[in-house]
């Protein structure tokens, strides 16, 4: 399977899981479940949320009794006779906006917290073989990189402003309504028949506003995975002349975005408007029912006064919810998918590792009807082979048969659905992970390069023999290859290998896995970006260590493998199978 499959079935995979829609409300309970950091974060939230209710009677109180009092008695206009108020007034307010600077510098503190818990909750699963398969992974990988990355980091308004506001909704509306209910009971109820309408309207909103918040993640997370196609091969690209196709798909990609960022941009804008035009008309009809109470002397004018300055608090916190809820529209998305990815939506469970041990060397493997379902079908499919050491092994057939899976399934990393694989008599099963893979060396399509100097990579997976390391350089082309970088071994590669082309990566890795003296040598397409006499090279090479009696098996689609092997294996599965 080529990257640029695996991009095209994530994106429609990416659409298939966005066309869904959140499944919870606006609080997703398994977010508290998954997340420590958040259930502490609400707790604390609406305990600043009680103290606020309670800050903001008082300075209502006051402000009503001080205006009242001024209009209604004039021997109360003095400094000294409202000394009394204006100290409760302003340590009212003192303590409002020190609660709101403490939430708010904990709120940007402790949102990190829950998005790095978040972020290594899904890292642990991602890179777990007993819950996430590596073909799973590939899959995955992509859509996986852009939610985790800049899908998470949009968790933060959410947490920091859309969740503190639906939080003091919930605790400040109902608390405001009933004080104004204690003190103008008409006020109360035109607030309580105006007050649905807002909710309702922020309702329709986001359904609108989900479905294009959904379409922007699944657009972001196929221009990341474009991207990264490009910037992978674009030496490759360049020296064929074909580096246009590519970048203009990314320009379309990027356009696209840009259409779906301003299609949830113009939908935030116009529903903040509606949402404050509400509000105000609402206050507004609380304000004439004040006002002609207080002209017909039906009400007194500290009551007027309190209900008119308390209104306008009833409505604020869902201004604010319906203020908060674009932008924190994906991160809720991301969290959603995040979760997923924690859970382990639609992935069995797999077996737990064995603890057996056994020896490799000399024993024979033996497939035993191997069969793994997968999203096109069965791939392999009854697949019954003996592959035996001292032979050079070569698994052959379609795209999608199955072949990287096969050997997926002999190091453990993942389990048949149907069928078996022994390591002599012992199923791979019950083997324990650690013992097996310490006896393997496994060249996969895309080889590890990670971020160091050449040195570091040759011995990624253990201090290499210098002898058995020049040799095989020598065997691949690597040492070529050494000698044009500008400091030899010492080199520094990027992520990725950047500062290789993709054929001198594919050398190094080749020759981490011949000088590698584990017994069992397992390579997938190994001279794919190798020219001819140097394929033939490596195939002498692998050749060698078979003759040495070590079990060489490898994925290839190229004639000249045809020649060196002992033995051949055809694969079936994909599309064949029903």
């Amino acid at each position: 399977m080529t990257r640029a499959t695996v991009a095209d079935d994530t994106s429609r995979d990416d659409e298939e899981r966005t066309s869904v829609g959140p499944r919870t409300g606006p609080i997703d309970p398994r977010l508290l479940r998954h997340s420590s950091q958040a259930r502490g974060y609400v707790i604390v939230t609406a305990a600043f949320s009680a103290a606020t209710v309670v800050a903001i009677i008082v300075t209502a109180a006051m402000a009503a009794s001080i205006v009242s009092e001024i209009i209604v008695e004039p021997s109360a206009r003095s400094l000294a006779a409202q000394q009394a108020h204006l100290t409760v007034l302003a340590c009212a307010l003192a303590a409002r906006v020190l609660m709101s600077f403490l939430h708010d510098r904990y709120a940007q503190r402790a949102s990190a917290r829950v998005i790095a818990q978040l972020r290594t909750g899904a890292l642990e699963v991602l890179t777990d073989p007993a819950r996430t398969s590596p073909r799973e992974l590939l899959a995955r990988r992509d859509h996986a990189t852009t939610v985790l990355l800049r899908g998470l980091d949009s968790l933060g308004p959410y947490l920091s402003g859309y969740l503190p506001a639906l939080i003091v909704t919930g605790t400040v509306t109902p608390t405001v309504v009933a004080v104004i209910a204690l003190t103008d009971w008409p006020s109360a109820l035109i607030i309580l028949i105006t007050l649905p309408l807002i909710p309702l309207f922020m309702v329709l909103i986001g359904l609108m506003t989900r479905d294009r918040t959904a379409r922007k993640l699944a657009t972001m997370s196929r221009l990341t995975a474009q991207m990264l196609d490009l910037i992978a091969g674009l030496p490759t690209l360049r020296a064929m002349n074909r580096s246009r196709g590519p970048a203009d798909r990314v320009a379309v990609l990027g356009q696209a975005h840009r259409r779906s960022t301003m299609s949830a941009l113009r939908v935030a804008f116009l529903s903040g408007a509606v949402l404050e035009l509400l509000a105000t008309l609402c206050v507004a009809l609380v304000a004439v029912g004040i006002g002609l109470r207080l002209v017909y002397g039906e009400m007194s004018l500290y009551a007027g006064i309190l209900a008119l300055i308390l209104a306008p608090e009833a409505y604020h916190p869902l201004r604010q919810v319906g203020a908060q809820f674009h932008n924190s529209a994906d991160g809720v998305t991301a969290a959603g998918e995040v979760i997923d990815l924690i859970e382990g939506t639609g992935a069995a469970p797999a077996p737990a590792p064995g603890r057996r041990t056994c020896t490799v060397a000399g024993t024979p493997i033996t497939l035993l009807d191997v069969g793994v379902h997968g999203r096109d079908g069965w791939a392999p499919y009854q697949l019954s082979a003996v592959i035996r050491p001292g032979e050079l092994t070569v698994l052959t057939g379609r795209n999608g048969s199955g072949k990287s899976t096969t050997l997926l399934a002999v190091m453990g990393l993942l389990h048949p659905d149907e069928g078996s694989v022994l390591v002599g008599s012992i199923s791979v099963a019950e083997l324990a992970p650690d013992a097996l893979h310490e006896q393997v060396a496994w060249l996969p399509q895309q080889p590890v390069v990670v971020p160091g100097t050449v040195t570091d990579n040759l011995a990624l997976f253990g201090t290499l023999d210098p002898v058995a390391i020049r040799t095989a350089a020598a065997a691949t082309g690597f040492d070529s290859v050494l000698e044009t970088l500008p400091e030899g071994p010492d080199t520094v590669l990027g992520a990725g290998g950047v500062g290789l082309s993709a054929g001198q990566r594919q050398r190094l890795a080749l020759t981490r896995v011949l000088a590698s003296p584990s017994p069992l040598v397992l390579l997938d397409e190994p001279t794919a970006h190798l020219d001819d006499v140097s394929a033939t090279r490596v195939l002498d090479a692998l050749t060698a260590r078979a003759r040495a009696g070590d079990t060489v098996v490898v994925i290839a689609h190229q004639p000249i493998v045809r020649t060196f092997a002992d033995q051949i294996i055809e694969v079936g599965g994909g599309d064949d199978v029903a």
